[in-house]
C-alpha cells in the first residue's frame, strides 16, 4: 500500500458533505483496484464498489464521537481551511 497517504480532514470538522465521500470512495476504490477508470465490462462493479464504500463511511462519521473542547474544534478548523483541489475527481 501507498505510505503517502494523507489525511483529507481533520477529526473536528462539522458534517461532510456527500460529495466529499463519493470522492474519498472513489480515490480508495481506484487506490485498490489499479484502475483511473474501468473497462466498460468492470464499470458496474467498480461502481458498487464506490457506492458500498461510501456507505461504510457515512456509517463511521455518522457512527463517530469527537469529544474535547469547542476552541479545540475551532482550531483545529482554522488550520485546516477548506480545498477545492484535496480529491482528485
Amino acid at each position: 500500500m501507498c505510505r503517502s497517504i494523507k489525511t483529507l480532514r481533520p477529526p473536528a470538522m462539522p458534517e461532510v458533505c456527500d460529495e466529499d465521500i463519493r470522492a474519498a470512495a472513489l480515490q480508495y476504490v481506484r487506490k485498490v483496484s489499479g484502475f483511473r477508470a474501468p473497462a466498460a465490462h468492470n464499470q458496474a462493479v467498480f461502481e458498487q464498489a464506490v457506492a458500498a464504500v461510501a456507505e461504510a463511511t457515512r456509517e463511521l462519521l455518522s457512527g463517530l464521537e469527537v469529544r474535547g473542547s469547542a476552541a479545540g474544534r475551532h482550531q483545529a478548523e482554522q488550520s485546516h481551511p477548506p480545498e477545492e483541489s484535496r480529491i482528485p475527481a
